[in-house]
């Protein structure tokens, strides 16, 4: 008899059937024409699901790693960032600013809670410094959702100013306009919503965001975003190239069913 597994954790997640039937083809090699086609078809289908005309990149990475490249790519050593702390990723963003020695202010809320988006504006109006403000959508600790529509009310007229947006648990299953609202940089992990394996993360980068990556100065190599913008593929040799093979064919669905309903269960 077979037995069929069941997740019923926030990631990974049961994987989607066409992403199950396109694991189990062969592999193309990631130089290939093949693979560059279906490359871009990932790329088309991930900035239709992130709501953006803008730029999305894959990274063969956790989230975490999508995370880190954010902070890298963005704030310089030295230079201010605020990371809104509501919880365990929260705290994640500061960790990681500390580890790169940036200047890392945090504004807090009680876990359950989020930060409000008024304490932001009166953070930046006091510091015009910092560089970047790094958030959750959905703080998957506790599960609070932050308010990122208002959050980038506050930022969109800061020109020194990022939002930097951790949707890794709530990317398809919460409402995110990216473009429309104006959040520069948006991360995503494959696990989550996606139905996809681990081991793939995306981000949204938006013009603003480019702007301020190509100023800034901090040393990075593997999570050199400028190295990303290649169509064709992946600057190295990614880890993943069956999954990223898989992800172009499956995002039409999702528009379909798998986002609506996720979205109706969280209202």
């Amino acid at each position: 008899m077979l037995k069929k597994e069941r997740l019923f954790t926030p990631g990974p997640t049961p994987l989607h059937p066409r992403v199950q039937e396109a694991l189990s083809r062969p592999i193309p090699h990631h130089r290939s024409e093949e693979f560059r086609g279906t490359f871009r078809e990932c790329r088309a289908g991930l900035a239709r699901f992130l709501k953006t005309s803008h730029d999305v990149l894959i990274l063969s990475c956790s989230g975490s790693g999508a995370m880190e490249a954010a902070v890298v790519n963005t704030v310089a050593p030295g230079q201010a960032m605020l990371a809104l702390v509501a919880g365990h990723f929260g705290q994640r963003w500061a960790e990681i600013g500390r580890a790169h020695a940036r200047d890392v202010r945090v504004l807090e809320a009680p876990w359950g809670e989020a930060v409000s988006p008024s304490d932001v504006a009166r953070a930046l109006d006091r510091d015009s410094a910092i560089r970047a403000v790094f958030v959750q959508l959905s703080e998957s600790s506790t599960g609070a959702r932050h308010d990122v529509e208002a959050l980038a009310g506050v930022t969109r007229d800061r020109p020194g100013t990022l939002l930097v947006v951790d949707a890794i648990s709530g990317a398809g299953a919460m409402p995110l306009e990216t473009e429309a609202w104006g959040v520069d940089v948006v991360v995503v992990g494959s696990q989550k919503a996606l139905s996809l394996p681990p081991g793939l993360a995306f981000m949204a980068v938006g013009p603003k965001a480019w702007a301020q990556i190509e100023r800034c100065s901090s040393p990075r190599f593997y999570f050199d975003l400028l190295r990303e913008t290649d169509v064709g593929g992946f600057p190295l040799s990614p880890e993943m190239v069956g999954q990223s093979a898989s992800t172009g064919k499956v995002y039409a669905p999702y528009d379909e069913d798998v986002i609506p309903t996720a979205q109706a269960m969280w209202q």
